[in-house]
């Protein structure tokens, strides 16, 4: 019995496409590796060489559901992980500090829920504020001679690297949602707030617990047993404010 349907389900999210023949490439990629879930923020035409390109995955392209903004086609999805040519060489610029796709693709059959991967412009790739947007945000290794790779073949190289751990599916698989990580997210910001953080590092600083839980991929315990800590400090620090005051 295949129990796939259980697993994450997964959306190719391009953003702002500029080449139609790209667009079309992208969705023979999809085909190839079982993948049949696209949508395109602002996108240019769906033209001839779409379709040239996308060879037998013409029904991909008839499925393909167009948004005006990228906070549109996001807002449904449960976990997001970016791609990006740029990444930070210290581990202080959270943003921008990314982890490989074979080390994504072993964890994220972990995770049930809707899973968008996010590929920017090809000019340009995704901005701060989408990338910030993300959970994670993925690297394919490429020669420091050449870093960036055409929008096709990282896509084909990332849906490749999901396609093949397949077979090597968990039986119990951890899970967080939207909700529960809302929840965790605000959590954190509250304790920032209670302890007094400085106020030029909060917003780094939630980013980088941001990408922490991103590359962690919680299980519900895990998220229990933090919410735990949280809620333990946070009714601590209270109750001495208000014994303070």
């Amino acid at each position: 019995m295949d129990d796939r349907k259980n697993l994450a389900e997964f959306y190719v999210i391009l953003v702002e496409p500029k080449y139609g023949g790209n667009i079309g490439a992208v969705a023979r990629t999809m085909m190839n590796f079982g993948f049949d879930k696209l949508y395109l923020v602002n996108p240019c035409e769906l033209d001839d060489e779409c379709y040239s390109r996308a060879v037998h995955a013409y029904e991909i392209l008839e499925e393909v559901k167009i948004f005006s903004s990228f906070e549109e086609a996001i807002k449904n999805m449960d976990y997001l992980a970016a791609t990006s040519s740029i990444e930070s060489k210290t581990d202080k610029k959270h943003l921008r500090n990314p982890i490989i796709i074979e080390s994504f693709a072993k964890k994220i059959f972990e995770l049930e829920g809707k899973v968008g991967l996010v590929f920017g412009r090809e000019d340009y790739g995704l901005y701060n504020e989408e990338i910030a947007a993300c959970d994670v945000m993925l690297r394919i290794p490429t020669s420091d001679s050449y870093l960036s790779l055409n929008l096709s073949h990282a896509v084909s190289l990332v849906l490749y690297s999901i396609y093949i751990k397949r077979e090597f599916i968990p039986k119990e698989r951890r899970n967080i949602g939207k909700i529960e990580k809302g929840k965790l997210y605000g959590f954190f910001s509250d304790l920032l707030e209670e302890t007094n953080y400085p106020e030029h590092k909060k917003e780094n600083t939630k980013i980088m617990f941001k990408r922490m839980m991103g590359r962690a991929m919680p299980s519900k315990w895990e998220y229990h047993t933090l919410m735990g800590v949280f809620s333990r400090a946070l009714g601590k620090i209270r109750n001495q404010k208000e014994k303070e005051n």
